[in-house]
């Protein structure tokens, strides 16, 4: 099995994340998808998530969503939290990645990727070579699509976690 469908990392929640300790390791640009990596699919912020992107502006990160979805989704989505988005993004292709980097003015070595599937995000992240982050969906899924990939992404989940730890 090829190791680009691999995470860097992988956590049990993006809500678990020590985000100071990556700004400390010289991090400072943050890649996100929105659907079921931050709020369930086309649900907007809950108080998690606000907490959450108030905490990273303090910290000093730079924010961008980084989705396949459409305009209307995304811009919604951002407007509360005034971060920078990318639509219609392509993933697994890697350069709706690379024009968020451009967006934020950042560096690929300085910017954290953050997402729940892997054959489309973390895919993507390690096709524009980023630091690759995957998180556990925070809903069940209701899409039949997605509950596929979802089935398609067990055995590579399985063989990653054999070699490594999930990080709580």
């Amino acid at each position: 099995m090829s190791r680009f469908l691999f995470p860097t990392e992988y956590y049990d929640s993006t809500y678990a994340i020590n985000f100071e300790k990556y700004y400390k390791e010289g991090y400072d640009t943050i890649l996100f998808d929105i659907d079921n990596t931050l709020v369930p699919h086309d649900a907007m912020h809950n108080e998690a998530s606000r907490e959450l992107f108030k905490r990273l502006k303090s910290i000093g990160f730079k924010i961008c969503f980084v989705s396949n979805n459409d305009e209307p989704r995304v811009k919604e989505f951002n407007e509360e939290v005034g971060a920078e988005y990318i639509y219609k993004a392509g993933k697994p292709k890697g350069q709706g990645y690379i024009n968020a980097i451009r967006k934020l003015k950042s560096q690929r070595s300085k910017t954290l990727f953050i997402g729940d599937q892997l054959f489309t995000d973390i895919w993507g992240a390690n096709n524009a070579g980023l630091h690759a982050i995957l998180v556990n969906p925070v809903a069940p899924e209701t899409k039949f699509h997605i509950v596929l990939k979802r089935i398609l992404e067990y055995p590579v989940k399985k063989l990653y976690l054999i070699n490594h730890s999930i990080k709580k």
